[in-house]
């Protein structure tokens, strides 16, 4: 394809008499991007796309067949994404002709987790292979990540394995301080120090993970679910995953099977922080030996107050609370910061993690 072809695409019908008309393939690109990004109605008033024209409409089935013949695979995914959240075009999860053809990513399975409640047993069973093939792959993803952290503790003896997990920052510096040249206030490294790293007995700790489930927290709970599945288990640690809107809803029981547990989720609703981290805050054994983490956008439904005292009596026990802002592979922040400044003054960590931080503050702790 020529750039002026791709400028064309990019452009819509008002660049013909500058880029020339489009035949073949890319007039059935064209074709493609218009069904979707035509309905755009700044585009339309722009009169950048026509938006709909034509002697018949295309069912979404054929343009999903369109674009998996005509575009490369990332182009697949952004065409489908946009479809699902810029044009809430459901039909591609909730029709199983269109289900069946459908490329397994992020985006369509936050619509399959948005619109499952709409879908007959049928379409749910295709809706499921979306949802497997997406965690599979983030469980591959996050699983060295999540796990890495808790391979062993570093302890202070000296090690010949040169490994930058292992390297001692403060030894090295300290051993070759000789070095230091004041002129570049550069430090020549000789002899770089590292540590350890050794498996040892740890005592028994819980992680009560709590996930707000509201609309706008879908890419939290994904992870969420994906990064409990793979701390499950793991030496040293007792894992609970509760979901919460104004419900509070225990999925510890599912953790092993994320599929089935996302398949479980029912996003929307309210917003009740103060219920979901008392239930959790009753769930804890050994306060000291206790990291109870939520994962919210701190906009309270329910009493504010409620949620600041039980926090503070968290702390004061000696659990160590976590405020999550995001959990997802970017750690976006969003959140409503006045509550979170609240639970940061009576003691709380708030910010936001991806599942390999969290893991290791995790495993820092158990260490």
């Amino acid at each position: 394809m020529t750039d002026l072809q791709r400028w064309r695409l990019i452009l819509g019908q008002p660049a013909d008499r500058h880029t020339g008309c489009l035949v073949g393939e890319p007039l059935r690109r064209d074709a493609a991007l218009d069904w979707l990004y035509g309905r755009d109605p700044e585009l339309q008033r722009q009169g950048v796309r026509r938006g709909g024209s034509g002697d018949s409409v295309v069912r979404t089935v054929d343009w999903l067949d369109d674009v998996h013949r005509l575009f490369p695979k990332e182009t697949i995914e952004r065409l489908e994404r946009d479809a699902v959240e810029r044009y809430d075009i459901t039909e591609v999860v909730t029709n199983p002709e269109v289900l069946s053809r459908a490329e397994p990513n992020p985006a369509l399975l936050r619509a399959v987790l948005r619109t499952k409640h709409l879908m007959n047993p049928e379409v749910l069973r295709l809706a499921r292979r979306i949802v497997a093939a997406v965690v599979e792959e983030l469980m591959r993803k996050l699983a060295r990540e999540v796990q890495q952290p808790f391979s062993g503790t570093r302890n202070r003896r000296p090690s010949n394995v040169k490994n930058s997990r292992n390297f001692d920052f403060h030894a090295t510096v300290r051993a070759n301080l000789a070095h230091y040249q004041p002129e570049q206030r550069r430090l020549l490294i000789e002899r770089p120090r590292f540590v350890s790293r050794t498996r040892r007995r740890v005592d028994q700790w819980q992680l009560v993970l709590i996930v707000d489930q509201s609309g706008s927290m879908t890419s939290s709970v994904i992870h969420s679910a994906v990064t409990a599945a793979c701390l499950w288990r793991l030496p040293g640690l007792r894992t609970h995953l509760i979901a919460f809107d104004t419900n509070v809803v225990d999925l510890t029981s599912d953790v092993t099977d994320p599929v089935e547990l996302l398949m479980k989720v029912q996003l929307g609703g309210g917003t009740d922080i103060a219920k979901a981290v008392a239930y959790g805050a009753g769930l804890i054994d050994n306060p000291r030996r206790a990291i109870l983490a939520v994962v919210t956008d701190f906009y309270e439904g329910g009493d504010e107050n409620r949620l600041v005292r039980t926090v503070r009596g968290l702390v004061e026990q000696g659990t160590q609370v976590l405020g999550l802002a995001a959990l997802d592979e970017d750690a976006n922040p969003s959140y409503d910061r006045h509550l979170a400044q609240r639970l940061a003054d009576v003691g709380a960590h708030v910010g936001a993690m991806t599942p390999g931080e969290l893991a290791e503050f995790v495993a820092e702790r158990l260490g």
